[in-house]
């Protein structure tokens, strides 16, 4: 029904402006009594046999929901009631910004995709933050972990990111259990930058001198690109041994064009931006893949990039990830996606108890 009937309903309109009004109706209809116990009731697989434990922390569940789609932190209790084990919220800057200018999400519906230069609008950290602890006080019961995900504010320079980032680290040290370093974005200029070697060593050094300090420190996780070359994920693998840092998420929006099926002017007009869903499946596994197998192992990996399907998040676990995120296939396949991709988890499980790393 999801499929046929409400999403062409859903994409004859704006795409920023229905993910604002769905979201909307989503928070209404779950805050009424009892359908968040029916929502939970329908779309939450518990097993413990799909628990991980990964950095330190129990994931209910292996699948979770990407940075970009809870921006703000508004949504949750409601992705929780959705199954997902994990809900990472952000990319979330020092101060409030309004993002780039709109148009700025647009549909590639022959691809399963989408293009978004969103340029990280989000209301600030200090907001974010005060709603996770709201929601820390009023859980319900609802077991998930939740991630902050952190970048620089737009016309912050790169010699004085690290400011941005420690603000929003400290701002939400007590409200997430963990943490991922957003210098992959395309959409804010010069924040590739970030990822070579230098500076990327003095920032995440800078985080983890911070982070230690802390009675319980907090696993500090990197956000990169699915267009770096295999020098560069050699450079990251070295960096992430030097730093200390939890793991990797493999990986962010690629910048690439490339084999969509779009018409190529359709493309153009849409204008800059990165590229997300299907497009970007292949390379992010080969990124993972790659990863895992050069460290040999040595750090956990969330993979996200093109996950539709039970067999796509597979893939994903075999080519080493420990973790997987959607985020454009939510918005394709519908609310039943994380339980469908559990339960197919589980039934490779019940049949194969060692077929993905605990």
């Amino acid at each position: 029904m999801y499929k046929r009937i409400i999403l062409p309903l859903l994409f004859r309109f704006d795409a920023e402006l229905i993910h604002h009004n769905v979201t909307t109706l989503l928070k209404f209809a779950l805050a009424i009594p009892g359908v968040s116990a029916i929502c939970r009731k329908f779309y939450v697989l518990s097993d413990r046999r799909l628990e991980r434990t990964v950095f330190g922390l129990t994931f209910p569940n292996p699948v979770g929901m990407a940075a970009g789609f809870d921006k703000n932190a508004d949504l949750v209790s409601e992705l929780s009631d959705l199954g997902f084990g994990f809900v990472e919220i952000g990319t979330v800057t020092p101060r409030p910004q309004p993002g780039n200018p709109k148009p700025r999400l647009f549909r590639l519906k022959a691809d399963g995709g989408l293009i978004n230069r969103m340029g990280f609008n989000n209301k600030g950290a200090g907001p974010a933050g005060g709603r996770l602890r709201h929601f820390a006080q009023n859980r319900g019961g609802r077991n998930v972990i939740i991630g902050g995900n952190i970048g620089k504010n737009k016309d912050t320079p790169n010699e004085s990111a690290l400011t941005d980032y420690l603000i929003s680290f400290r701002e939400l040290f007590d409200a997430v259990d963990y943490f991922v370093v957003n210098v992959s974005s395309p959409n804010t200029p010069g924040l590739r930058d970030l990822q070579e070697r230098e500076p990327l060593t003095r920032l995440l050094t800078a985080l983890q001198t911070e982070n230690r300090q802390r009675p319980a420190p907090k696993p500090i996780l990197l956000k990169i690109a699915p267009d770096l070359t295999n020098g560069q994920l050699d450079d990251i693998i070295a960096i992430v041994a030097e730093t200390g840092i939890a793991g990797i998420i493999a990986t962010n929006t690629t910048i690439s064009r490339d084999g969509l099926l779009t018409d190529p002017a359709t493309v153009s007009q849409m204008g800059a931006g990165g590229v997300s869903g299907r497009p970007v499946r292949e390379r992010s596994t080969e990124v993972i893949r790659y990863l895992h197998q050069q460290s040999g192992g040595a750090f956990p990996i969330i993979g996200v990039g093109g996950i539709f399907s039970a067999e796509d998040a597979q893939e994903k676990l075999r080519a080493g990830a420990s973790l997987i995120q959607v985020y454009t296939s939510f918005i394709y396949e519908g609310p039943g996606l994380a339980k469908r991709i559990n339960k197919a988890l589980l039934n490779e499980l019940t049949t194969s108890p060692l077929a993905f790393p605990r």
